[in-house]
């Protein structure tokens, strides 16, 4: 009988270790990609998925490991991408300095928000942060720093550190790589932490954990904040890649596609959001050079990744390979 009990235990470890050993072999040839990547492809390009990339997979600590559908994640990447912005242009604030500026902004935010939304739980937490998005995309609308439709253009890269030229296309390219890397490490760290395991603990059964002993709605806003940072983080880079910060960053439509990279990709699935974000970004590049309708496009293969992929591209592949070694 005790051996009987003890397999299941040791099958659930040695999927473990395969999946995990198989995430870091997706890891180290996507970090290969990276660095060589800018002497291939066009360095915007590759700069503005890995910015959606960190985007996406900030999102998915929320929703993937916390079980949390926020529609109003573009609060917190435009809000961050306006208050660099601003820093850099009317302050004068080096690019590192507007950076933590803007993630700080976010987090703040983050609190708020999540103060506020983890009350509830279901629909009605994605509904109250959509409204409290849209309630920040009407004051960026109307405020007076953040040049309402026109946006702040024109915003200088600067100096990083006072000495690396960040107007050089190479040196703004792995700046924007070497915190795309800290980032995502920092989502894995988080993932695999003890704290990490109380998140998927409260996704599983929530009432559960509240019965060991935990209190839930501290962790909540815990990851709530967390994921809101690396949202800024993200938009603040993007500001400086794009030397712009608009309305776009804070409009609803950036919360829904940051949503339908994650599900693409493979919710709860740490490479899902990163193969999403490439997806999304760029099926959007090719298709804006088209007479194709890009919105009907991209609609319809997620409703097609939805009816034939339901863990997502990258749930999918594991789940397949898991199936070939039995």
């Amino acid at each position: 009988m005790a051996t009987k009990a003890a397999s299941p235990n040791v099958a659930d470890v040695t999927a473990g270790h395969k999946t995990s050993s198989r995430t870091i072999a997706l890891m180290i040839i996507g970090l290969a990609l990276i660095l060589v990547a800018p002497f291939l492809i066009y360095p915007v390009f590759v700069m503005k998925v890995l910015c959606f990339a960190l985007f996406a997979a900030a999102f998915n600590l929320l929703l993937g490991y916390v079980g949390l559908l926020s529609f109003g994640h573009a609060a917190f990447f435009g809000g961050a991408a306006y208050i660099t912005a601003h820093a850099i242009k009317q302050w004068g604030y080096p690019p590192e300095m507007a950076i933590l500026l803007g993630t700080g902004f976010a987090a703040i935010m983050g609190v708020v928000f999540g103060y506020v939304a983890i009350k509830r739980q279901g629909i009605y937490f994605a509904m109250i942060t959509m409204a409290l998005a849209q309630m920040f995309y009407f004051f960026c609308l109307q405020a007076p720093f953040t040049g309402g439709e026109d946006g702040i253009q024109g915003v200088p890269r600067g100096k990083l550190f006072g000495f690396i030229d960040l107007s050089n296309s190479l040196n703004m390219y792995y700046f924007v790589a070497a915190v795309f890397i800290i980032g995502f490490l920092f989502i894995w760290r988080v993932v695999h932490s003890p704290f990490g395991s109380i998140l998927k603990a409260i996704r599983e059964n929530e009432q559960r954990a509240i019965s060991l002993g935990y209190r839930v709605s501290r962790y909540k806003l815990g990851a709530f904040v967390i994921s809101a940072a690396l949202a800024g983080l993200a938009g603040s880079v993007k500001a400086i890649v794009f030397q712009l910060a608009s309305l776009t960053d804070v409009g609803f439509q950036m919360s829904g596609e940051v949503v339908l990279m994650t599900l693409l990709g493979g919710i709860g699935t740490l490479m899902g959001p990163v193969v999403g974000a490439v997806l999304v970004v760029s099926l959007e590049n090719y298709l804006a050079t088209s007479s194709l309708p890009v919105p009907v496009v991209i609609g319809s293969i997620f409703v097609i990744c939805v009816l034939l992929f339901r863990r997502g591209i990258v749930g999918e592949f594991n789940a397949w390979m898991d199936r070939k070694r039995g």
